[in-house]
Formats: C-alpha cells, structure tokens, sequence
C-alpha cells in the first residue's frame, strides 16, 4: 500500500505538537508515510516566543518517510491555514490525513485511515473517515457510517474535499429548516457555529465542510472506539476554551478491522452517539424556549442567512 500523507497543523504550542508527533511516531506506518507540517504566523506580539518555539521544535521532528515544513509568514488563523494546506496536499498526492497539534492518536490511527481511504476510494458515498467518537455506553460494531463528520483526527479524498462550500450564507439557506438534523438529531449546536461563522465570531473551517458533506449526502466511516483523544481543553489553544473535564475520550490502543458492511447510516450508532453528546448539553429552561422560537423566525424569514 501507498500511505496517504499526513498534514499537521501547529501554531505555538510546541508541547502539544511533540505530543502529537511522538503519538504519530507509534503507528507502524509513519516511517513509510510523508509528513507535511504547517506552522501559522504568530497574531500578535504574546504569540510570537510560543511560534519561535514550536518552528524550533517541528525542525527537529525525524521518523517519517520525508518531512515537509511549512512556515506562513503572517498569520492566517486556523481555517484559511488548514484550507490552502489541505488543498496543496490533496492536489498533489490525491487523499489526505488531517492532525491538529493538541491531538493525541493511537498506535493503530494510520492503519484505519490508510485502510479506509484505501477501500472506499472509488465509492462516491463515502467522504470521509473520522478516528474520532465520544465514551459510548453501548456495544457499538467494529466499523459503521454516519451522516455526520467529525475532524478529531480524518482523512478524505480530493472527490470529496471538492464539495467543499465555503460561502456560509448559501450553506444557512439550505440548512435552515433542518437543524434538528443538521445538529445531529438536536445534540450538538452546529447551526449556531455555521451563523457564527457568518457574523465572524468565529473562524471554523469543520462547520462548512461538515454542511457541505451533509447537503451531498455523504457519508463518514467512524471506528467502533475512539483512535484520538483531544488534549486541547487545558486553555492553552485559541478556539477550544479551558473545561474541568474534557470533552474528549479516552482511547483503547488496539486495532480496528474493516469488514464489509452495508454503505448506509448506522441509526443504531447515530442514536449512541447523540445521546451522548445530549448529555453534555445545558438544561432547557424559559430562556431557551424564547431563544429557539426566536431562532425559528429569523429562520423562517430568512434572517439568519441575509
């Protein structure tokens, strides 16, 4: 096999990217696969020493196949960074695996990715494969598809990242009177990120891709168990706030098998999983009663998407 290359995005935390890098470094097939490495330009004078740092430590990195290092000059936040550095990679080699510096992947990550890309490369169906799911309180299969896509460690294919919409006001007309669904049966806020990401609060290139995949159809191939937990909720990174308890999982460092199942949404697996994220949502009270009748109007009459 031919193993996807791998894009790693850093920016100024040089620990969590050694972190990343050296989880990377326990898959068997990081010697035989390129490394790509971004490094965004600092924002502001209080992240240049953190960029200093983290450029020093990425030019040490050894283990792969080939590293590729590339330094922006300015800064380009993390959407429109990982974007182009996506768009380069996948131009030239087809397919891609996509890490982000403050994740931290099981031994056995690459092998399902390179194993899915490799067997769902030809089917139009499938857009992408996520190493990523929450602590489920049920047995769930070996593999599964869900109409839902998560970007905690993934891979894709140029097929797939074409769909890629990033005008945000187009994807809120067609989504606007599917948010149950769209918020993955009502358990995550992503309407509100794709609105969001509209009046620039924030800078999300997942939510676009995500409203792209789900307006195509597309289907994601998930693991049985989580092949990546999430460090990046000790307050050190610019867009995921400091929590007590991470949202993230704990993975089980064993491998994950690819059998042949049938190429449609897992509705058992998609109630698991929702009912999971439910429980981490905030009790419904007067006030968000008011606030999703006033999400409905401003839906209704087109407001949100102006």
């Amino acid at each position: 096999m031919t193993y996807a290359p791998i894009a790693l995005f850093t920016y100024n935390r040089a620990d969590h990217a050694q972190r990343a890098v050296e989880s990377l470094l326990q898959n068997a097939e990081a010697k035989d696969s390129d490394l790509f490495i971004f490094s965004d330009g600092a924002k502001n004078e209080k992240a240049i020493k953190g960029v200093e740092d983290n450029r020093k430590y990425i030019h040490t990195v050894t283990g792969f196949k080939t590293i590729t290092i590339i330094e922006r000059e300015k800064n380009w936040g993390l959407a429109n960074s990982l974007i182009a550095g996506i768009t380069d990679v996948i131009n030239k080699y087809g397919r891609v695996i996509v890490v982000e510096d403050d994740l931290i992947l099981s031994s056995y990550f690459l092998k399902f990715m390179n194993d899915g890309l490799e067997k769902y490369k030809d089917d139009d169906r499938v857009s992408s494969i996520s190493g990523f799911i929450p602590n489920v309180k049920a047995e769930l299969p070996n593999t599964f598809f869900l109409r839902y896509f998560e970007c905690w460690g993934w891979a894709t294919w140029d097929r797939a990242w074409k769909l890629l919409n990033t005008d945000t006001k187009y994807l809120l007309r067609k989504v606007r009177m599917r948010t149950y669904d769209f918020n993955f049966d009502g358990s995550c806020g992503l309407y509100g990120i794709l609105y969001c990401q509209k009046v620039g609060s924030v800078d999300s290139w997942y939510i676009r891709l995500y409203a792209s995949f789900y307006l195509a159809n597309k289907l994601t191939l998930f693991p049985g168990h989580t092949l990546v937990t999430n460090e990046g909720f000790d307050g050190s990174g610019t867009h995921c706030k400091k929590e007590a308890e991470s949202s993230s999982a704990i993975f089980y460092d064993k491998p994950v098998f690819l059998t042949d199942l049938k190429v449609s949404e897992n509705k058992e697996a998609r109630k698991y999983m929702s009912s999971t994220f439910k429980q981490r949502l905030p009790k419904v009270g007067l006030k968000s009663c008011v606030d999703r009748f006033k999400s409905f109007v401003r839906r209704l009459f087109y407001i949100d998407c102006m």
